[in-house]
């Protein structure tokens, strides 16, 4: 099940998405009643996909990423594979939706696409054992973790490399039936392809991501967890658009402004 998040006529409300590009009238949005962190029935009011604005499909209360989690970008960052998970929060105004736009940041000359797979939390949790990792999983979706590169290396917390606004993209939506374990991850830029990996060349699997932080902190409904990037980041410039595409769930795409 696909579960989006939408803006129409001024209102704001989760809905299934039903068909694709190939379904005779394109794909529609089937309007949820409540929310998506518990049991909801459809209302059978249906809206074209076309005719809304996607949204964020969550609003976090916390993002938490994962850095170095694929062993060829750790490489190409001039480092190792950390002995253990290198955990880092984005806050929830770095946030933005499919199509908003990545405000390039004034205070760097460097910044990064990095494609990740995005784990959306949908009850809340501590201390999760392995086994049960999976229930506390309401779903997945494309995420884009917009790095300073050059505030990253001159500062030794990654807060402003890392949490400017707008410098987490998430979409288009929120995909409740895949299994993470082997998925194709690709980021293009301007079509051109930049990164290409799948998911089991993860050092840590998203059950042993989910042990490790729900070790610390309680996850809410909502929270997400951003699972690592494979190799090939690169540079962003003002104009480009970037598109993040994760098999099995869909393509996330935002162009990259000037800040005004």
């Amino acid at each position: 099940m696909r579960i989006a998040r939408f803006s129409i006529d001024g209102n704001v409300a989760f809905g299934v998405v039903e068909g694709d590009a190939a379904t005779e009238g394109g794909p529609v949005l089937d309007i949820i009643k409540g929310h998506p962190f518990a049991e909801f029935e459809r209302s059978g009011q249906r809206v074209p996909l076309d005719k809304v604005r996607l949204l964020p499909p969550v609003l976090p209360n916390k993002v938490v990423a994962i850095g170095r989690n694929y062993a060829e970008h750790a490489r190409e960052l001039g480092g190792e594979v950390p002995d253990v998970p290198v955990a880092f929060f984005k806050p929830s105004t770095s946030v933005a939706g499919p199509g908003d736009p990545i405000v390039y940041p004034s205070f760097s000359q460097e910044v990064h696409h990095e494609a990740e797979l995005a784990v959306v939390i949908g009850r809340m949790c501590r201390e999760v054992p392995r086994e049960r990792a999976r229930d506390v999983i309401l779903g997945y979706t494309c995420a884009n973790d917009v790095t300073a590169r050059d505030v990253q290396r001159r500062e030794q917390q990654w807060a402003r490399a890392k949490g400017f606004d707008t410098s987490c993209p998430l979409g288009p939506w929120v995909e409740t039936d895949v299994d993470p374990g082997d998925l194709a991850i690709m980021c293009t830029v301007n079509g051109e392809q930049r990164q290409l990996g799948r998911t089991s060349e993860m050092v840590r699997s998203v059950e042993d991501l989910i042990v490790h932080i729900t070790e610390a902190m309680t996850l809410l409904p909502g929270d997400v967890i951003l699972t690592g990037t494979p190799a090939g980041v690169g540079p962003l410039n003002v104009g480009d658009e970037v598109a993040v595409t994760i098999e099995g769930i869909g393509t996330l795409t935002n162009k990259v402004i000037k800040r005004g």
